[in-house]
């Protein structure tokens, strides 16, 4: 039988000789899961995070994206994919912009092992990436594109977690309780591997200190997309606005004032090296932390009283995750450059902490 993959004639890219992507027999599997018997085209891999594979393809006359686990898995990535897919399904029918799945696979077989979905493309600009028009053009389609994006988050926090079936998706109960003793153990756990030496990260201990002390009461539970920030949103061609959010592989239910804090901590302005969506912080005019946060709140009924905790919670968490990337990249599971770019992101967001705790 011949491949219905079109590829460049003497050509192997490097995630397909890497085994990384079986495109034959995604399309097997995508015909049998409903999908037209077309020829996969254009087949180009696509920003997606240091985590996950992610491939831009066109099916037919569809333009589609698959995401699948990293090359060098780690134990819970197959569980993080689906959950994934289950988020997305869920949110078909609300007002949070996300990228609408197609089909997941949940058979680890048929990629040797990972799971995968499919998704439509989704026509956007991402901060972190490039930019298109309008943004590149125009002060006010900077700043209102980027207002949006605390916009779009509360429209998620607003979504009945229950009403769209993910009321067992995490354990809300305890959440904020749970945070820092869980990521203080994520950080110790790095020290299993061979040829890291140990978190040489500041501020970690005064962190994990002051936000016990002053750790906000529990609120309603609600998404907690875990990982929002600009390199994590597409901006709309037609107008300013989030088109979708995307990598929902931390999502969760707990309290939705940690994605805003995740946001403030992540934000570039007052003079800090931005850690995310470089392009658009580049060209500015963007809205600054307060403007993000008054907008949050015109658009939700959630008290922003304690916001700063939220936000020295999510520079601590934030740098202990990509802190990750570093360990496994000195272990040899990771590029070695990105794994330093990332160590020095995190020393950034631990100063900001800090800073916005007084300590």
């Amino acid at each position: 039988m011949s491949s219905a993959v079109s590829r460049p004639e003497g050509s192997q890219p490097e995630w397909l000789a890497a085994d990384l992507v079986d495109l034959d027999a995604v399309h097997r599997w995508g015909i049998a899961a409903g999908l037209p018997d077309a020829p996969i085209q254009d087949v180009r891999r696509i920003g997606g995070g240091t985590q996950n594979v992610v491939l831009w393809m066109s099916w037919g006359d569809r333009n589609l994206v698959l995401r699948r686990p990293p090359e060098h898995p780690r134990p819970g990535s197959n569980a993080a994919l689906r959950r994934e897919m289950r988020v997305l399904a869920a949110l078909a029918g609300t007002d949070v912009p996300h990228p609408r799945l197609v089909a997941g696979c949940d058979d680890e077989d048929v990629q040797g092992g990972a799971v995968f979905y499919l998704m439509d493309a989704v026509e956007g600009s991402n901060p972190g990436d490039e930019l298109g028009e309008p943004y590149l053009g125009s002060a006010e389609a900077r700043h209102t594109g980027a207002l949006d994006t605390a916009g779009a988050l509360a429209r998620l926090a607003a979504v009945d977690h229950r009403a769209v079936g993910l009321g067992d998706l995490g354990r809300p109960e305890g959440f904020l309780t749970r945070q820092v003793p869980r990521w203080l153990d994520h950080l110790a756990s790095y020290e299993r591997l061979p040829g890291y030496p140990g978190p040489t990260l500041p501020h970690v201990d005064e962190l994990a200190a002051w936000l016990t002390a002053h750790q906000p009461a529990d609120t309603r539970p609600g998404i907690v997309h875990g990982d929002y920030h600009l390199n994590n949103v597409l901006l709309a061609h037609d107008t300013p606005r989030v088109a979708a959010i995307v990598d929902w592989e931390m999502c969760t239910i707990g309290d939705p004032l940690l994605d805003l804090g995740w946001l403030l901590v992540t934000w570039p302005d007052d003079g800090w090296e931005p850690v995310t969506g470089g392009p658009l912080a580049a060209l500015g005019d963007l809205p600054d932390r307060d403007e993000l946060v008054t907008h949050y709140a015109s658009h939700s009924d959630r008290d922003l009283t304690d916001i700063d905790w939220y936000t020295a919670l999510a520079g601590l968490k934030l740098a202990v995750v990509i802190e990750g990337t570093h360990a496994r990249a000195l272990a040899g599971k990771a590029d070695r450059d990105t794994g330093l770019r990332l160590h020095t992101a995190a020393i950034g967001l631990l100063n900001r902490a800090a800073e916005i705790t007084g300590l």
